[in-house]
C-alpha cells in the first residue's frame, strides 16, 4: 500500500466468475474495504447476478452488464451511482464490456468507466487471428470516442489486457512477439491513455520499476518465477491528479483459494 489519508478507495478486479469467487469478495471487502468495486469477467447473465448477496455485503448500489458465461462487467458501490447509458457498442458486439457510471467525490461528480478489453487470442496477427483484429479495433474505437469527447474529472479502470511499459512485463525481449505487449498493442494503448488521461498506477511506482497484476495459472509457484504482467489498469484525467492519496496491489489475493489470475488494485482519492 502506497499513500494514506482516504476519503474514496475504488478497486478494479478481474475476478474471472462472480458467482464461482463471490466469497472473495467478502474477503477483498475486509482486506481493502473499498467503496466502490469494479468488476471484469464476471461471466453472469444479468437475471443471475446475485444483486441481494452483494447486498448483504454492504455494496447497495449496483450496476452490472453481463452475459451466460463470457465477459460481463459491474460495479459495486456503497455511495450512490448514476448509470450513464449513452456509451457505443464496442464494434457492434453488444459482448458486455463497459459499464459507466457517475458518483460524487467532493461534492462534484466524477465520471467511471469500467472496460474489459478482449484478450486477442494467441497469435499477434489481425490477418491470421479475428480475435486479435477484434482487440485493436475495440481500443481504436474507445481512442476515437474519448478524443470525440470533453474529459473531465473521469476515472478510467479495468482490465485492459495490455501491458504497455517494458516494466510491465516480466521480460519486455521475450514478450514483443507474444499478445498482450506487441507494439500494435501497447503503441494503440499508449495513445489512448495520452489523449486525455494520467496513469494513477504509476503515479506511485516510476515507470522504471516492475509492477505486475496478473499472473498465469500455468506457474505453479507464480510467488518464485514472479513472470508477471500488468494487465490492470486505472486512469485519471490530470484534474483529478492532486485527489490521488494511495494505491494498492493486493497480491496476496493471488493466494486466495479458487482465486483469479488477476489480483485486485485499489486507489484512493481525497475530497
Amino acid at each position: 500500500m502506497m499513500g494514506n489519508a482516504t476519503d474514496m478507495r475504488i478497486v478494479t478486479w478481474n475476478i474471472n466468475s462472480l458467482r464461482l469467487r463471490l466469497p472473495l469478495l467478502a474477503r477483498l471487502g475486509e482486506d481493502l474495504r473499498p467503496d466502490i468495486i469494479c468488476l471484469q469477467e464476471t461471466k453472469v447473465p444479468d437475471d443471475l447476478f446475485p444483486a441481494d448477496a452483494i447486498r448483504e455485503l454492504g455494496y447497495t448500489h449496483t450496476l452490472y452488464r453481463g452475459m451466460k458465461a463470457y465477459n460481463g462487467v459491474a460495479i459495486l458501490s456503497r455511495v450512490a451511482l448514476t448509470s450513464l447509458d449513452d456509451t457505443p457498442d464496442w464494434c457492434g458486439r453488444g459482448d458486455c464490456r463497459h459499464i459507466a457510471a457517475s458518483f460524487s467525490l467532493g461534492g462534484e461528480a466524477v465520471e467511471l468507466h469500467n472496460f474489459y478489453i478482449p484478450a486477442g487470442g494467441d497469435i499477434p496477427d489481425p490477418e491470421a487471428n479475428p480475435k486479435f483484429a477484434h482487440k485493436l479495433a475495440f481500443v481504436d474505437e474507445a481512442t476515437a470516442w474519448f478524443a470525440g469527447r470533453t474529459n473531465r474529472r473521469t476515472i478510467l479502470v479495468g482490465d485492459l489486457n495490455i501491458a504497455p511499459l517494458e516494466q510491465d512485463v516480466w521480460s519486455h525481449k521475450q514478450l514483443l512477439t507474444v499478445v498482450s505487449h506487441t507494439p500494435p498493442e501497447t503503441t494503440r494503448l499508449l495513445a489512448w491513455q495520452e489523449n486525455g488521461f494520467v496513469d494513477a498506477m504509476r503515479h506511485f511506482v516510476p515507470a522504471d520499476e516492475k509492477l505486475y497484476t496478473w499472473w498465469s495459472y500455468r506457474n505453479r509457484d507464480w510467488k518464485a518465477s514472479n513472470r508477471g504482467r500488468r494487465l490492470d489498469h486505472v486512469w485519471i484525467t490530470p484534474d483529478l491528479t492532486d485527489n490521488l492519496a494511495g494505491m494498492t496491489v493486493l497480491r496476496d489475493a493471488r493466494d486466495w483459494p479458487t482465486t483469479s489470475d488477476h489480483v485486485p488494485v485499489a486507489v484512493d482519492f481525497r475530497d
